[in-house]
């Protein structure tokens, strides 16, 4: 597989775009006719943007245009899978470098969200998901991370729909690629540009205490999810192993920190395993472990509560729908809110690392 012979035009914010073109003698509002090419239009040719003169998309071709896709894209689609109520589809992506990721779209009634990778691979070891069975690979450019979704912005755009929402949830831990997954975020938030409002944005963490801090600090609007999985040291060390290094009591605190700062909700994500962490015990464990977060008397924790995707590696099964009925039941008696998610493409391998762990 070759590398790409140029840079890839959508690692730049819109100061190095600017820039670049300066260095080459464009005038500077060529930059703004550029990026809102890629970001509004969704050009993806250096050929697509007729508002420019022909030597400027010759400099464009010649400077950005990437050898292995044949465009101005650092991705290439090599496998699509659609479910067959059709609502979902899986794109497996090759970078320039060979190495996969997905993305994921799923339809709702009124929503188009994403869900897309910032890794390829991912460290965490998580045994029951399919990226931490896969090890890690590396960590995606701004670039790659702007440009699943852009992709599927053209998909989109094909049926005069647009993207809603977009979870960074998909292969890898984002808070593992920090500046990278939020420059990402800046870049498809850009009033001038994409526009995606930052509140449409979800990033899920594992639980990076230092991050989630910085995260917090930063008074972004973006919403944070955190995969917690169970509500004691042992059973969530057994399942995830970061909780070895930032347990509960430390993770919870960072949460408590961040509702302070923020006066933001946080998003518990809960994967129900059959007799493992579907118990009424479990559910009880778990609505003490959040009572305290608080911010002027009103609770800011929400539960999201799926099944388990399953996978070839985790012999776990997924709770059954009264099991999970129970779960939710018991936490809303603590007045703790708890959504059950419906599985999403299982027979098309939607869920995360899946598809690349066949490949």
């Amino acid at each position: 597989m070759n590398s790409p012979k140029t840079v890839n035009i959508f690692d730049l914010s819109y100061a190095e775009l600017e820039n670049i073109l300066l260095q080459t003698g464009e005038p500077r509002y060529r930059a703004l006719q550029v990026w809102q090419g890629l970001y509004h239009q969704l050009w993806v040719k250096a050929d697509s943007f007729t508002n420019l003169p022909q030597n400027l998309r010759e400099k464009i071709n010649l400077t950005f245009s990437q050898e292995f896709s044949g465009n101005l894209s650092g991705l290439l689609p090599v496998a699509t899978m659609v479910s067959r109520d059709g609502n979902t589809q899986k794109i497996l992506f090759q970078l320039s470098d060979g190495r996969l990721i997905e993305t994921v779209l799923m339809c709702y009634e009124k929503r188009r969200t994403l869900c897309i990778s910032t890794q390829s691979g991912c460290a965490m070891g998580c045994t029951f998901c399919a990226t931490g069975q896969m090890g890690f690979g590396r960590n995606l450019s701004s670039g790659e991370i702007v440009e699943q979704v852009l992709y599927f912005a053209r998909h989109l755009a094909a049926r005069q729909e647009k993207v809603t929402n977009v979870v960074l949830m998909g292969m890898g831990e984002p808070f593992h690629n920090y500046e990278a997954t939020m420059a990402a975020i800046d870049r498809l938030s850009d009033q001038q540009g994409f526009n995606l409002g930052e509140r449409r944005f979800t990033i899920s963490t594992v639980g990076v205490v230092p991050a989630i801090r910085r995260f917090a600090a930063e008074h972004r609007q973006v919403n944070l999810a955190v995969s917690l999985h169970a509500a004691e040291n042992h059973l969530r060390s057994s399942m995830l192993p970061i909780n070895r290094k930032y347990p509960l009591e430390t993770l919870m605190e960072a949460c408590r920190e961040y509702i302070a700062v923020t006066h933001r909700r946080i998003s518990f994500e809960w994967a129900l395993i059959k007799d493992v962490n579907d118990t009424p015990e479990q559910a009880e464990k778990l609505a003490r472990l959040l009572k305290g977060l608080q911010h002027n008397g009103v609770l800011l924790a929400h539960v999201n509560a799926i099944p388990l995707n399953p996978t070839q590696q985790f012999q776990g099964k997924a709770a059954d729908r009264k099991r999970a009925e129970q779960f939710k039941s018991i936490l809303e008696s603590h007045g703790i809110a708890c959504t059950i998610r419906m599985r999403r493409g299982i027979e098309i391998q939607a869920g995360c690392g899946q598809l690349a762990g066949h490949q």
